[in-house]
């Protein structure tokens, strides 16, 4: 069996992962208060909530401290993607760009949120809900304040995505392969999903049965 990561190095990839979640989350909810021509105080609130709303409900659900009260960096990587996205012209951050980095964020905060949920004793099918919770419930919360449809009642694969990469992490976990491997693997794999609806356009069949034709 591969030996596992080194305490020192799997620290530090749960950090890189988690701080690359938050600042695009952050990032995709401070732009949406420029699209709604909010102030700087509303741009920085919708950057907190949605870089850290998944993963403060995912450490309430297992009874972990939450995780941006004890870290002295996410607060400041939060109110520092707002003032970027404050000071730059919007069209910096037009769709595509944002979209394809938000699957991004989407399958390493999936990850994280999967491999801490099962190393706080979760079993793996909770763990994987953890990991969903993870990387959709900030931009949910986002939505809800801002007052649009949220991802959850669009038919696009993007939870469908995030449960792919938390599904990989944690059946990699009951394998014991090498988390080294096993991460980052399950994270392109969401991403490559995500990506896919992107380019194509791909989406769930929506409930139709029971209508009458007409």
């Amino acid at each position: 069996m591969p030996s596992p990561l080194p305490n020192a190095d799997l620290s530090a990839l749960i950090g890189l992962l988690d701080l690359v979640g938050i600042a695009v989350f952050a990032l995709t909810g401070a732009l949406l208060a420029a699209q709604l021509r909010q102030t700087f105080v509303t741009m920085a609130f919708f950057a907190l909530v949605t870089g850290v709303g998944g993963g403060s409900v995912r450490d309430l659900l297992i009874g972990a401290p939450v995780f941006w009260v004890r870290d002295p960096w996410v607060a400041p990587v939060c109110l520092g993607v707002a003032l970027v996205a404050w000071f730059t012209p919007h069209r910096w951050w037009e769709r595509p760009v944002l979209e394809w980095a938000d699957a991004a964020g989407l399958g390493a905060y999936a990850v994280l949120g999967t491999a801490k949920a099962l190393a706080f004793g979760v079993s793996p099918v909770p763990a994987v809900l953890m990991g969903v919770i993870t990387g959709c419930v900030g931009g949910i919360i986002r939505d809800v304040l801002a007052g649009r449809p949220s991802i959850l009642m669009r038919p696009e694969l993007y939870v469908t995505a995030a449960a792919l990469s938390a599904g990989v992490c944690a059946s990699g976990a009951a394998l014991g392969l090498d988390r080294g491997i096993v991460w980052p693997v399950a994270a392109l794999a969401g991403f490559a999903l995500r990506g896919a609806a992107i380019w194509w356009k791909l989406g769930l069949p929506v409930y139709t049965s029971g209508e009458r034709e007409g």
